[in-house]
């Protein structure tokens, strides 16, 4: 049977206003469509239409892509990286999910472009990547010095530095410079990547893949009701019920954010995840019972509450940022969490990411007797490995965390959901 055609519209923000497009998928593929911006037309409802007339194009079979106009001219000169990296990336933008693009763009305008922006692609050589690489060497010694001679200062005295980069984020930008100039290689502006290869990078230690266990759970999305409870007239309340839907259904941070209310079905106890990024991740989440109550009653206070509102939006309603998720609600949330966690005489949360709290749902996942393919369809993972490297540290604990996790999660009907529930029908 084929599949239903689907897709979304997509708003991005750039100096013309609102720029709209589509993704959806057509002959087996994913496809993103540009349409225009605010200042060209387009709005919300336009381009909805649009996107019905394409996916009906598409179920007839008479979609054609749009074909490329070719260039009347082209620049034989070959470009500086500045003029390529910048029309690199404004290729890219639309397509990236917006903590994706704001890093690159972070990336390019604080570490690329100050060393590479006047040279010519051409002269971007293995040796200039590798005289980079040590600058960036530098510069973190040079900031530790200074941190530690900040140190021994009266904390009033001292100033604000920034952190010194890991060897892991020097990598993430040599990184990005090899994206960069493999398209520069494919277009033929240079010979070779010279920022491609392990020889370019730092070496680094294998990040710890951690999750929370069931008190640290209990305790973190009791901080985080707690600074709800506590913040000021106005705040959307949304750190514990946005706490929980990353622990307790598994979400990345960017479909958490994306979630809107008509995707949410209390009553069956079920979410729908509509924008990922792969097929895979577009899929049905169960919800726990712990998880539906405390949605149900977040529901019932919060101002945004209509089918198409995000669920966890800013006060303005807007979609909020990842960074503030994880600098503002975790940290802050953590601290309160620890002290709790420090008096009971448990283990206090040495790290927390958003992502960790998606490998702590996996783990209570599988602690809570689901299958690994029950949970590989719960999570939107492609491959069965991601869900195994999970179950293997929760198989190889020590600890027996059966009872605490039924008591957290309702666990009792909750995993057997994914086993003796009617399939959910989700569009691909």
């Amino acid at each position: 049977m084929a599949r239903k055609a689907t897709g979304q519209v997509i708003e991005r923000e750039s100096a013309n206003g609102t720029t709209y497009a589509l993704r959806f998928r057509a002959y087996g593929e994913r496809r993103f469509l540009t349409l225009g911006s605010t200042a060209e037309g387009w709005d919300r409802p336009r381009a909805e239409v649009e996107l019905q007339n394409v996916l009906a194009d598409v179920r007839r079979g008479i979609w054609q892509p749009p074909r490329q106009e070719p260039e009347v001219s082209r620049r034989l000169e070959v470009p500086t990286f500045h003029e390529f990296a910048s029309e690199w990336y404004e290729g890219k933008a639309l397509d990236l999910a917006e903590n994706t693009r704001l890093d690159y763009l972070n990336t390019l305008s604080s570490h690329l472009l100050p060393h590479f922006a006047r040279y010519k692609l051409a002269e971007i050589t293995v040796e200039e990547v590798d005289r980079y690489r040590r600058s960036k060497e530098r510069e973190r010694a040079a900031l530790v010095a200074a941190l530690e001679e900040q140190a021994k200062l009266p904390a009033d005295k001292r100033e604000k530095l920034p952190r010194p980069l890991s060897n892991a984020t020097i990598n993430r930008t040599i990184k990005l410079l090899s994206r960069v100039l493999e398209q520069a290689l494919e277009y033929g502006h240079i010979d070779r990547n010279p920022a491609k290869g392990k020889a370019r990078l730092l070496k680094q230690s294998k990040p710890s893949r951690s999750y929370l266990q069931p008190p640290q759970v209990a305790a973190l999305l009791a901080a985080a009701g707690e600074l709800d409870h506590d913040a000021r007239y106005g705040d959307t309340g949304r750190r514990r019920p946005l706490l929980a839907v990353l622990t307790l259904a598994g979400l990345r941070i960017g479909e958490a954010l994306d979630l809107r209310w008509r995707d949410v079905n209390l009553a069956a106890r079920r979410l729908r995840v509509v924008s990922a990024k792969t097929d895979a991740g577009v899929r049905a989440v169960d919800l726990s019972p712990t998880l539906q109550e405390l949605l149900s009653e977040f529901k019932t206070r919060t101002r945004q509450a209509g089918p198409d509102d995000l669920v966890f939006g800013t006060s303005a309603g807007k979609r909020d940022n990842p960074s503030n998720v994880r600098n503002r609600f975790l940290k802050d949330a953590r601290e309160i969490a620890n002290a709790k966690l420090e008096e009971d005489g448990h283990d206090p949360i040495a790290h927390v990411s958003p992502h960790t709290l998606r490998r702590t749902f996996a783990s209570l996942l599988l602690a809570s007797g689901a299958d690994v393919p029950y949970a590989m369809a719960q999570l939107g993972h492609e491959n069965a490995q991601m869900t195994l490297n999970v179950y293997a540290k929760v198989i190889a604990s020590k600890t027996d965390h059966g009872a605490a996790v039924d008591g957290l999660v309702g666990a009792s009907d909750w995993a057997p959901m994914g086993t003796n529930a009617d399939p959910i029908e989700v569009d691909a």
